[in-house]
């Protein structure tokens, strides 16, 4: 049986250095709302433990940087930190040995509030020492030393295999900066920066798998046209060879790992009808044997913790389930023991010692954003050790409830419904929340920051996973190509109104609200579905598609295909169903965010979008932001815009209003 111990029952003192400054606080629950605590940052970002269980590393972030502490597992005592300096973040970071971490980078970019990834690697020992950049565009520059070895080049990396058996070397991907690049693996010394050619690939864009022994063994890519090729070759001295061609198959395969004696490839398969499935490959026969296959939904892959061989998969939905290749294996048996130990909370490992004897445990719900515990599998006990968003109290947070729907074309449609804690669920005022992407993107079960601000401020909050989401399948993926403002808006409007014929939205107060892809489904929903909704916001979104497309195909050849297959290119189509263009459709009360160094998103939609309503007389206000891009990154731009949303909200559906701080009083 295993025993856990709860947050409330444990000292988290893990990130207590510089994180405990912050105040707690419970979000408000009557009359007004503490946006703070919605748009406050994690305490750390990302927490990992070390191969030998010796330490813990999490980035943490600040306001001009996010930086890396690692920590002595038992004493809790800093053992070396890494920060580049202003306007700099560690974007990731992988333990390559037992006292050695890499280090992706990340850079403030002109105007942008938030940092980049910069393809730079740097490497660093868990005391803090030896800290060297490694590889990336800026070796030979200000930033990195000029060790005799490595090479000084435009180049982006990233990291393939960590070697277990090799404490010196890892293995990474390397590209330059062009357009659709043909990437190569190399093997670098991550002391010192050397590094060698292990492999190049005859297909662009290309991610790659290794088996256990390091070997690499698969490639995956696809060239302009965008069409998914996988390579194969048995080892270092083979050549490479194509063994699935998406135009040929009708499926993409992707490689995901290797059996242990590594005889055995695992590959998650595309079908034509229904989920992705996991299947046993044989590289000597080419022999496809399916393992796991889910009735509505993709799998997320489980390791078999402490290494990278593939055992089970998590099926997201209504709530995650787990299934195995074998259900009597030790792994199955110690995932189950995990749910049942945090009775309604999902739990997953996520990094574990290299034994697999000491784990990481990520438990979360829809009213918990997530506890860390640590799990002794020989000991079958779980110690609490820290929380991402401590001050936010599960006991207070709303409920969300998976829905389901026919469109009315029969498709089947999932979501989910969050609704006010203490409230009945009944005839009340409702937020239409659709997801960004919108490809290849889904709303999921799990703690929502924004709906559940939402609810604390009294609207029950509807969210639906349109046809073009992921996490249901190619088919269903694809049934949201070229459908912007036509079929996948459509979803979303019989979303809507399933929520009114079940009498949980009172029909005379609904707003419907998004970012990016969300906020052009919003402004197209006010536009096609005039009666249907009281207020329409939209956040960093697209309006034009005119626009849209042309931004696209202006920047490489596979984003020319890409703009051309999922935006479409019949211009006259694309005007039709832009917002721009339909702003004098729409007849209920706007507002827009945007920030004006948007990459993603530029400004000018949101400028063009206001200019259409003002043109049409619709009531609208609009919100710029200086230095941010596609989501804001400062917490006070994000409070401003945050408090700004729910007062209009609040003067329309006719829910709570954000606090006000005493300074701003």
């Amino acid at each position: 049986m295993l025993i856990r111990t709860t947050r409330a029952a444990c000292i988290a003192g893990l990130l207590a250095i510089s994180l405990l400054a912050a105040t707690a606080t419970t979000p408000a629950q009557a009359t007004e709302v503490d946006v703070a605590a919605y748009v406050k940052r994690d305490l750390f970002t990302t927490i990992k433990i070390s191969p030998n269980g010796d330490y813990f590393a999490a980035t943490l972030p600040f306001e001009d940087r996010v930086a890396l502490v690692i920590m002595d597992r038992v004493t809790r005592q800093v053992m070396g930190t890494f920060q580049m300096g202003r306007d700099t973040a560690v974007a990731d970071f992988d333990w390559v040995s037992p006292d050695r971490v890499l280090i992706s980078a990340a850079q403030k970019i002109g105007f942008l509030a938030e940092p980049q990834p910069t393809g730079d690697l740097y490497g660093m020992d868990a005391s803090g020492g030896r800290v060297e950049l490694l590889v990336g565009q800026s070796v030979g520059g200000n930033l990195g030393s000029r060790m005799q070895g490595k090479r000084a080049e435009r180049v982006a990396a990233f990291l393939v295999d960590d070697l277990p058996n090799d404490d010196k070397h890892v293995l990474i991907s390397v590209m330059p900066f062009t357009a659709d690049p043909y990437t190569r693996v190399e093997r670098m010394n991550v002391y010192t920066g050397v590094r060698h050619i292990v492999t190049r690939v005859p297909v662009r864009n290309a991610r790659f798998a290794s088996d256990n022994q390091g070997v690499v063994r698969f490639a995956l890519g696809g060239n302009t046209d965008n069409i998914s090729q996988l390579f194969y070759r048995d080892g270092d001295a083979s050549e490479w060879k194509q063994v699935n061609h998406e135009a040929a198959s009708g499926r993409v395969e992707v490689p995901i790992g290797f059996s242990a004696d590594d005889k055995t490839a695992y590959l998650l398969v595309e079908q034509s009808s229904g989920p992705d499935v996991v299947v046993a490959y044989d590289p000597a026969t080419g022999k496809h044997t399916e393992l796991l296959r889910d009735e509505t939904m993709d799998p997320t892959i489980i390791y078999k913790p402490g290494t990278s061989i593939p055992v089970g998969a998590m099926y997201g939905g209504d709530k995650p389930r787990f299934r195995f290749f074998d259900e009597t294996s030790a792994d199955a048996r110690l995932y189950r023991s995990l749910q049942g130990a945090f009775g309604g909370d999902a739990a997953v490992i996520t990094s574990s010692t290299r034994d697999g004897r000491v784990n990481l445990v990520h438990a979360w719900s829809d009213r918990n954003p997530g506890d860390f515990f640590l799990f002794d599998a020989e000991a079958k006990k779980a110690d609490y050790v820290i929380s991402a968003a401590e001050w936010f109290n599960p006991a207070g947070m709303a409920a969300v409830r998976p829905i389901e729907l026919a469109a009315r074309d029969g498709l089947k449609l999932k979501g989910f419904l969050t609704v006010p804690k203490g409230a009945s669920g009944k005839q009340m005022p409702m937020v239409v929340l659709p997801h960004g992407g919108p490809f290849n993107v889904s709303d999921e079960w799990g703690f929502n920051r924004e709906a559940q601000m939402l609810a604390a401020a009294g609207y029950a909050v509807l969210q639906v996973n349109f046809r073009g989401s992921g996490g249901r399948g190619r088919r269903f993926h694809q049934a949201g190509a070229q459908q912007w403002g036509l079929a996948m808006q459509d979803d979303v409007s019989d979303a809507t109104r399933w929520a009114i014929r079940e009498g949980f939205a009172d029909p005379a107060r609904i707003c419907i609200y998004g970012a990016s892809y969300g906020a052009f489904a919003a402004m197209s929903g006010a536009a096609r579905e005039p009666d249907l909704y009281k207020c329409a916001a939209g956040f960093i979104g697209v309006y034009d598609l005119p626009q849209l497309h042309q931004e696209e195909v202006l920047k490489h050849g596979s984003m020319r295909t890409w703009a051309n297959e999922w935006i479409g290119s019949d211009k006259a189509t694309l005007q039709a169903n832009s917002p721009t263009r339909r702003a004098g459709s729409i007849k209920v009360p706007v507002l827009l965010a945007a920030g004006r160094e948007d990459k993603t998103a530029p400004v000018e939609h949101t400028q063009n979008m206001e200019r259409a309503l003002k043109t049409a007389g619709v009531p609208v206000e609009a919100h710029y932001y200086a230095s941010e891009g596609h989501g804001f990154y400062k917490p006070e731009n994000n409070r401003d815009y945050y408090t700004k949303l729910l007062d209009f909200l609040s003067r329309h559906l006719g829910g709570s209003k954000a606090t006000v701080a005493a300074g701003e009083r």
